[in-house]
């Protein structure tokens, strides 16, 4: 079943082109990697599915984005981010206590009952897996807790208003290898239940979590198929070329 459907588009930041003529389709529970060296559009197309670009004066916009086979431009924006939820590559806690960061969406959509809050906080911890090593302390502040137990609150926080796709951008990008291992871990596991899209510049992590890679260059996206195939056989030379590292 198909989660997202991109037809042709196209974006520019004023006057530079970013995406050019992008069709992919993102389907339900996998994770799609998104590989390319530095400014090939896989941010620019990340922010695409949540309509966060948009929120930039000087951008602008050509072709579709529909999820669930409705045009993205349709939905209201609001309930679209909490739709699709998005984590970045640096943590950002807000200056609350852990249980305040993780019920915070809930209860700005409206969950005040704090017996319904701590059953979303424990959940959304325990997906993240961080309830076992947090469970004992959620009245502490967050910023007490290590780098890659920063980024896993931050996913915690984004499951709490139980999105359908989260979006990730680089998430591991300043984490160490243990940190990195149990975010990776954590999205294997949350595919079951969400839509998974990852940008990373480690390609060795797309190889490890993605089930399909797309491989952008210069705003287009020149390959995509089954992960395994886009790492032993891929159809361009160009992708070989960066997997090997030979340029990015």
């Amino acid at each position: 079943m198909v989660k997202f459907s991109i037809k042709n588009l196209n974006a520019w930041f004023n006057s530079t082109q970013v995406l050019d003529s992008i069709n992919l389709e993102i389907i339900t529970h996998e994770i799609l990697g998104i590989i390319g060296p530095s400014n090939s559009g896989k941010t620019t197309f990340l922010r695409m599915c949540n309509r966060l670009n948009e929120l930039e004066s000087f951008f602008r916009m050509t072709g579709e984005v529909e999820l669930d086979g409705e045009n993205s431009n349709q939905i209201d924006s609001q309930l679209l981010r909490k739709r699709v939820g998005m984590v970045f590559a640096l943590p950002l806690p807000l200056p609350l206590s852990i249980f305040d960061n993780v019920a915070y969406g809930a209860r700005i959509h409206g969950e005040t009952n704090r017996k319904k809050l701590a059953d979303i906080v424990e959940l959304a911890l325990t997906e993240a897996y961080l309830w076992e090593e947090v469970k004992d302390r959620l009245n502490s502040s967050a910023f007490k807790l290590s780098g890659g137990q920063q980024q896993r609150l931050c996913i915690a926080r984004t499951l709490a208003v139980k999105p359908e796709v989260i979006l990730f951008d680089e998430p591991c990008s300043g984490l160490d290898p243990i940190s990195t291992a149990k975010v990776e871990d954590a999205m294997l596991k949350l595919k079951k239940n969400y839509t998974l899209v990852l940008v990373t510049n480690n390609v060795k992590q797309a190889a490890r979590v993605a089930d399909r890679t797309a491989f952008f260059l210069s705003g287009k996206l020149i390959e995509l198929d089954k992960t395994e195939k886009i790492f032993t056989a891929p159809s361009h030379q160009k992708t070989d070329d960066y997997i090997r590292g030979k340029f990015g």
